[in-house]
């Protein structure tokens, strides 16, 4: 056979297997209607059908397949997700793509958005223009005007304290909240997450500004496919720049204070021990969204995504109990549970995958297929985490406390590309 037809039938070959795995994400399944971006009071009966038409329905969806055990049956969410990250399989939804406020959740939209833009080294001097327009009540993480911050400060405040000052301090370094909102959309729609829209980069409540437990897993799942974004938001405590002042001595300092990860599964409280295996993602609070949170555990080589939002159970941590229940239901249903639809790749994967795109469907650059925000520029991160699929590993040794020991996950997990998927049942 001459090299020019072993080119030819090794580019067949890869067509074939990524338009196989393509199958459940036909143009025809992820035809999407256009809702109103004001928030329903009560699911609506017709919704998105983007990763499969069972989802696209109001209600709880499962299919227990032989030993897998029921749902627990005290989940008050208005919406949740249960999804294996590793494979895209959704095990279990309800009301997956109802359209609901999203609260601080959608800061993973916008780092998954802006954290590729800026080295974590890059310094950066507040001006007050930078902290203007903040909504009333928001979550802070104590910028001072007049005060310089590195960039890794920025995105600790933002995951650890879910600081609305950090996401506008980078939302003026991205040229502005406008022009962060705007891109924060298109990315939104890049990844055929199609029920959100932006309003605030920062989640703040706004009239119109609307996401999914749908959309808000494949923002983890797309975010957690760059290390900054791993390694930032599963930090459980770390030191951020306080204020500059003259100490006793008449001596200029600038000390430091601690910030603790305000993710309850990560860090505990009092009614909520750390779950096991638990590596991120994000929470959020506010008047309109309630609680809400996304999550990424790992236990016996099985990773999962799990988003609740609102519980209707008005109890202290309730949407971290409902989370648990529902992880550890997944971990158990796990291969039993038959997928009720998937976690479909951005549309620039899909792309890739088709007829004279040989080479493209898995990763370039670095060959762990983790680029930094140092390494890369957005379009680059993009086009490296495009096809769900270079080999991704949680941060070494991301650090917990459980039972008043460090427990740590230090695993390499992989998110997989379009022809690298597992075999369906």
């Amino acid at each position: 056979m001459s090299a020019p037809q072993k080119t030819a039938r090794r580019s067949l070959l890869v067509t074939s297997a990524a338009l196989s795995s393509l199958a459940l994400t036909a143009p025809v399944a992820l035809a999407a209607p256009s809702p109103s971006t004001s928030p329903s009071a009560t699911p609506p009966a017709r919704m998105s059908s983007v990763g499969g038409g069972r989802l696209g329905q109001a209600g709880t969806q499962v299919d227990l397949g032989s030993g897998a055990p029921v749902l627990p049956k005290d989940i008050t969410a208005r919406s949740w997700i249960v999804a294996d990250a590793e494979s895209g399989d959704v095990l279990a939804a309800h009301n997956a793509h109802w359209r609901l406020p999203p609260a601080s959740t959608m800061k993973m939209l916008f780092a998954d958005t802006v954290l590729p833009k800026f080295p974590s080294g890059e310094k950066y001097k507040v001006v007050p223009t930078d902290l203007a327009g903040m909504g009333a009540g928001s979550s802070m993480v104590g910028i001072k005007e007049g005060e310089t911050y590195s960039v890794r400060d920025l995105w600790l405040g933002v995951f650890l304290r879910s600081g609305n000052d950090a996401v506008h301090v980078l939302s003026a370094m991205n040229d502005g909240v406008d022009n962060t909102v705007k891109e924060m959309n298109q990315h939104a729609e890049e990844l055929q997450a199609l029920d959100t829209h932006v309003v605030t980069p920062d989640g703040y409540d706004a009239p119109g500004q609307v996401s999914s437990a749908y959309d808000l897993t494949l923002f983890a799942r797309s975010g957690l496919q760059k290390k900054d974004f791993r390694a930032y938001c599963s930090t459980v405590r770390a030191q951020f720049p306080g204020e500059t002042k003259k100490n006793k001595k008449g001596k200029t300092v600038r000390e430091s204070f601690e910030i603790q990860n305000t993710n309850r599964l990560l860090a505990g409280d009092s009614d909520v021990s750390v779950y096991q295996g638990i590596a991120g993602v994000k929470n959020g609070n506010t008047t309109n969204a309630g609680a809400t949170f996304t999550g990424v555990a790992e236990r016996g080589g099985r990773v999962l995504l799990v988003t609740v939002m609102h519980p209707e159970k008005n109890e202290h941590n309730e949407v971290y109990k409902e989370t648990a229940k529902l992880f550890d239901w997944g971990f158990k249903a796990a291969g039993k549970a038959r997928p009720i639809g998937e976690l479909v790749p951005p549309r620039s994967a899909q792309a890739s995958a088709q007829p004279g795109a040989e080479g493209q469907a898995g990763g370039a650059g670095d060959p762990s297929g983790a680029p930094s925000a140092e390494a890369s520029t957005k379009a680059a991160a993009e086009a490296r985490s495009g096809g769900m699929g270079i080999a991704l590993g949680i941060a070494g040794g991301v650090v917990v406390l459980l039972a008043g020991a460090a427990f740590v996950v230090n695993r390499r997990w992989p998110l997989p590309d379009l022809v690298r998927r597992r075999p369906r049942p």
